[in-house]
């Protein structure tokens, strides 16, 4: 089965769904719940249930969230393939208002232990991948060997750059063929990494001949594609790497969604992403993310973050 490989994390969500998200000093009564989550798994349960044999490389503690983990997995066919340890398994406090947004404060704990070395150990793994996909709730060394042990076989690379305030570096952006940011996490990379810059709320709206051109100066040997939420995406390509399309740059139109809860909604699009480059291997890279688009906006329909990610038929 050919297959998506994600590295990345697992983390415990603890939900609190209230009429608007808490402001400094604020007490607000919510309703509690809590369930899986965590950008790594969150991309592999989109990347499985939109399709693709995946592959999940993380870390996880001893506790009732590392045994939560693995019988998710064994549930959903997901290869787990992790590292021991002894800090306790990530968690993350999500607070939900009634329209949907979010905040979220994470608490690294496992995930912050996974090592060089156990993905070193996936090497064969690795390079027999269709897709690599990874984020940044993982040490930065880890995710830069993941990286090039795909672009030494070959294997195509995304990497959603989340959260905006991770530590990146140019020769970590360099190594990815796609990026996969946010508005916010977009404007961060601009700032951190180009003498140029971006008010966050600004990325949306902007000209698309100015947008190319910052993510040209960013990553001028790749791919970028720009999550916009209910304004869709802006993918920029190199023009050596056109990946398929006719064109440098454009827009993809958000679809149109029952929206109950965001949480996840960006993961399900790069799990979804990377699960169409892997069934659709000759499709046009706009094709690639029109079904993303589609799945991520399916998965804002339901509570939850993990468990949220709508089950396609198996490619």
């Amino acid at each position: 089965m050919t297959r998506v490989v994600v590295v990345g994390s697992f983390n415990v969500d603890h939900v609190w769904r209230c009429d608007t998200l808490p402001a400094p000093g604020a007490t607000l009564a919510g309703e509690y719940t809590t369930g899986p989550g965590g950008k790594g798994f969150n991309q592999a349960m989109a990347a499985r249930r939109a399709g693709a044999g995946t592959v999940f490389v993380c870390s996880l503690g001893s506790d009732g969230g590392g045994q939560l983990a693995r019988a998710l997995a064994t549930a959903d066919d997901i290869d787990l393939r992790d590292e021991a340890s002894d800090d306790p398994t990530g968690t993350a406090g999500i607070f939900v208002g009634a329209d949907g947004r979010n905040s979220i404060v994470i608490g690294p704990g496992a995930n912050a232990t996974l090592s060089v070395a156990h993905v070193e150990a996936q090497a064969s793994t690795i390079r027999e991948a269709r897709v690599l996909l990874a984020q940044l709730e993982s040490p930065i060394d880890v995710v830069i060997t993941a990286l090039q042990l795909a672009r030494e076989s070959g294997v195509p690379s995304v990497l959603n750059t989340a959260p905006a305030n991770a530590e990146t570096t140019s020769a970590l952006l360099g190594m990815a063929d796609v990026l996969t940011p946010n508005e916010s996490e977009f404007a961060s990379l601009v700032a951190r990494h180009t003498a140029m810059a971006i008010p966050a709320d600004a990325v949306a709206t902007a000209g698309d001949d100015a947008l190319h051109l910052l993510c040209r100066t960013l990553h001028p040997n790749g791919s970028i594609v720009i999550t916009l939420g209910a304004m869709g995406s802006f993918v920029s390509h190199a023009d050596d790497v056109m990946r398929g399309d006719d064109i440098a740059h454009y827009r993809v139109a958000a679809e149109t969604a029952n929206v109950i809860d965001t949480t996840g909604a960006g993961d399900a699009f790069n799990g979804a992403l990377c699960a169409s480059m892997v069934i659709r291997p000759d499709a046009r890279f706009a094709e690639h993310l029109r079904f993303a688009s589609y799945y991520a906006a399916r998965s804002t329909e339901s509570e939850g973050a993990a468990a949220a990610m709508p089950v396609l038929p198996v490619g």
